[in-house]
């Protein structure tokens, strides 16, 4: 299996199936997030203490790109301080903005590489990013990409 077949499976896998999907009762961040080019709509619950995201999920439609990468980020950022989501934050962002190789470990969020040679998926990638990025600044409008 090559490396761009794993990276597609794992789009697939978690597009199909998402891993923390849902609300999340405890949650004291909460945010919308719209992406209107594409009809991608999530809903985020984060539960973060004292600078530590010690929970979160997300609820929502939209293409498996979306999905995908929501459902990778609730994994990453779990334990993580919000210094940290900020450095992955940034990391991501530029590897889908420029294609470059990050210099850090993305782990899994590498299987999204491929997005950036289609810039308009972008957005769709990013959505549940900067959806947490508001919700971590208690931002109570709905983000949207456009």
């Amino acid at each position: 299996m090559s490396l761009r077949e794993l990276y597609q499976e794992i789009i697939i896998d978690h597009g199909k199936q998402p891993r923390n999907f849902g609300t999340l009762e405890n949650a004291n961040h909460v945010q919308a997030g719209h992406n209107p080019l594409c009809g991608d709509k999530l809903m985020l619950y984060v539960c973060e203490e004292n600078g530590l995201v010690k929970d979160v999920c997300f609820e929502g439609n939209g293409c498996a790109i979306s999905v995908a990468s929501a459902s990778l980020m609730t994994e990453v950022i779990k334990g993580k301080s919000t210094q940290e989501i900020e450095t992955f934050f940034t990391a991501f962002h530029d590897l889908l903005t420029t294609g470059q190789e990050p210099s850090m470990d993305l782990g899994k969020l590498m299987a999204l590489s491929g997005v950036a040679a289609f810039p308009i998926r972008v957005k769709c990638a990013t959505l549940a990013w900067h959806t947490l990025k508001a919700a971590l600044a208690n931002d109570n409008k709905t983000v949207s990409t456009e």
